[in-house]
């Protein structure tokens, strides 16, 4: 029906002269349809570009920290509900002019990505699968009613905000570039409703190794007191709702004298996340079988690029099954009883992969034999994707050179 409306007013639109075109479309159709007539989605060719006029010292790679520094410039795309996307721009990183009412402060209608560029060994850019990332975000932005785009234009926008500032990448060991392309809804006003202005912005900056003095395990606290995410909300979407609750029971987790927490679900206590990564183990399961197995994309686990490439990448390598489903605690203690848990790790854009030695769970510690096996999938892991990563082998399609 809205179709053939809009055949009907495109004709008589033809009848009109070119300086009453829009006017008559403005008065014929409704508000939804202008809507649908707005920009959907911002172009790389009207990329504008405003170069930073004080450019900043580099800092030493090995005095960074992961969050604190932020590359010369930044991307900034503006959305209204009544025009569509504007033109994106590349200029100096700067502090936002938003009222104290936008939608984001107080209704937390804001989501973000975690991506990164890294410096190869023939000193080449590349970024690693940011087509997945784009489909998280724009999957996310679905969940938090706000505007969508094509993710392959905001992709070529990322390339050449980091190929302007290329020299950020530190040329240290496993250092990196990361990105945190952030959308927030900008609305100045209380109504618990979709916005209708939003602010789509990327900032870049250098980070330092993982593990600066090697792989260190971690310990894990496990209680089931505490959830990250449940059937029909969020868990699956990037957004600042599902980390900050998290905070508080971080801190807990130190204050038991474990690093990181393990997440569990239900009455069955189901291991789901590690901190913010992903979870895998490596076992032999109850048939006697060689198992890499990991939580299943159910609604409440983040669909992470890393956890993804881990299963494409080790199925190909045969030996053992590699299996996405639910399991419980007690089916893990019983595993260690039995001595079949052979590893346990998590798996997230910032770490490649962090091996676990130790679980705190009902008053009790586990201890994860993770680093005592001969040849540990953890470590092959984490090897074949830095290689990839960092171009040491044969070109990849995951890692695209920025160019």
């Amino acid at each position: 029906m809205a179709a053939t409306m809009f055949g009907k007013n495109m004709q008589v639109v033809m009848s009109c002269s070119k300086s009453k075109m829009w006017r008559h479309l403005a008065t014929s159709l409704s508000k939804s349809q202008l809507r649908c007539m707005s920009q959907a989605t911002f172009k790389f060719n009207d990329l504008q570009i405003e170069p930073a006029k004080n450019l900043k010292s580099k800092p030493d790679a090995d005095k960074l920290v992961f969050g604190k520094t932020f590359s010369d410039h930044m991307l900034e795309v503006y959305w209204t509900e009544e025009k569509g996307w504007g033109a994106p721009k590349i200029c100096e990183v700067h502090n936002l002019d938003i009222h104290p009412a936008i939608k984001a402060l107080h209704y937390a209608a804001e989501l973000f990505e975690g991506m990164k560029a890294y410096r190869g060994v023939d000193d080449k850019i590349r970024l690693f699968r940011p087509e997945e990332n784009m489909k998280r975000m724009i999957n996310s932005a679905s969940r938090a009613a706000l505007p969508t785009f094509d993710g392959g234009e905001l992709t070529k926008c990322i390339a050449k905000l980091v190929d302007m500032d290329k020299d950020w990448i530190p040329h240290a060991p496993d250092t990196s570039l990361y990105m945190r392309p952030t959308l927030i809804g900008t609305e100045p006003s209380l109504g618990v409703s979709k916005t209708t202005e939003a602010l789509l912005f990327v900032l870049i900056g250098p980070v330092g190794p993982y593990y600066a003095h090697g792989f260190q395990p971690v310990s894990l606290m496990a209680d089931p007191e505490y959830v990250r995410a449940w059937p029909g909300g969020c868990g699956f979407a990037k957004m600042g709702s599902n980390y900050g609750p998290t905070i508080a029971i971080q801190a807990e987790a130190v204050r038991r004298g474990c690093q990181q927490v393990l997440w569990l679900y239900g009455e069955d206590h189901q291991l789901t996340e590690v901190g913010t990564m992903n979870l895998f183990m490596h076992w032999i399961n109850a048939n006697g079988e060689r198992e890499l197995v990991t939580p299943p994309l159910d609604g409440i686990i983040l669909p992470g690029v890393t956890r993804k490439s881990l299963i494409e990448m080790t199925k190909q390598w045969g030996g053992f099954n590699v299996v996405e489903r639910t399991f419980g605690m007690k089916e893990v203690l019983q595993a260690l009883k039995e001595n079949r848990v052979k590893e346990i790790f998590g798996a997230g854009t910032a770490c490649v992969v962090s091996p676990v030695e130790r679980i705190q769970y009902m008053g009790e510690d586990y201890h994860i034999p993770t680093m005592e096996q001969k040849d540990p999938i953890w470590n092959r892991c984490w090897k074949e994707l830095t290689d990839i990563q960092l171009g040491r082998n044969a070109p990849h399609a995951w890692a695209p050179v920025v160019e």
